[in-house]
């Protein structure tokens, strides 16, 4: 059970490090709706979506699924402040995956060289899940499909005649509210979640130097 709780521990704090990075990128370049709405902290409180930062992530860690999935309340900004009107919406788009990657560099290093370093198994333990989590989350928000921050960052980075088609299609999958959300993760169970996996734990493994447990 303790295992567990710290799982879920891990994927809420994970989640939340994604939003607070897209929060900070937009303050960065000069967008401070995030800073003025409290949102630029760690504090789960402010973050915290019930279903999406409680009831999916439980599910999933409670239930043994190797899916790790979850989110938090959007961090608000406003492109239109962005001091870079070319590339600004999509460096936010990216800043929270980059902002996981990152965090699974760090731990997987931790992982790696934590026992000559005399880390107890404990630690590295939790290093290891630390470094799955957030390399699940990183890569799992790139995919290009709304609401999802690849698709964010596509539409954002194209010219604006050849993004105006993705606009329309965000806009019908927006409309559909939470059963567009339920028909993609059911697709994505069925068709992509194994091969998806399967690269994730290749990616553990290169990083870590060790086999996931």
């Amino acid at each position: 059970m303790t295992l567990i709780l710290l799982s879920f521990a891990i994927l809420i704090l994970s989640i939340i490090a994604h939003e607070v990075a897209h929060g900070y990128m937009a303050d960065a370049l000069g967008d401070p709706t995030a800073r003025l709405s409290g949102r630029l902290t760690l504090n789960p409180i402010p973050h915290l979506d019930p279903v999406g930062s409680i009831l999916v992530p439980a599910l999933l860690v409670f239930t043994g699924s190797p899916i790790f999935f979850g989110w938090a309340k959007p961090v608000p900004y406003n492109p239109y402040n962005l001091s870079d009107k070319r590339w600004g919406e999509t460096l936010v788009a990216l800043a929270g995956s980059a902002t996981n990657l990152l965090l699974a560099v760090i731990f997987a290093l931790v992982v790696r060289f934590g026992a000559a370093l005399g880390l107890g198994a404990g630690a590295l333990t939790v290093a290891g899940d630390i470094t799955f989590v957030n390399l699940f989350l990183g890569a799992f928000n790139l995919i290009p499909f709304p609401p999802l921050d690849g698709f964010t960052a596509l539409r954002a980075a194209l010219p604006w005649h050849a993004s105006r088609g993705m606009y329309r299609f965000e806009g019908q999958v927006r409309a559909m509210g939470m059963l567009s959300l339920i028909a993609f993760l059911l697709v994505f169970s069925y068709l992509f979640a194994g091969p998806f996996f399967q690269f994730v734990v290749w990616l553990f493994s290169v990083l870590t130097g060790q086999p996931l447990p």
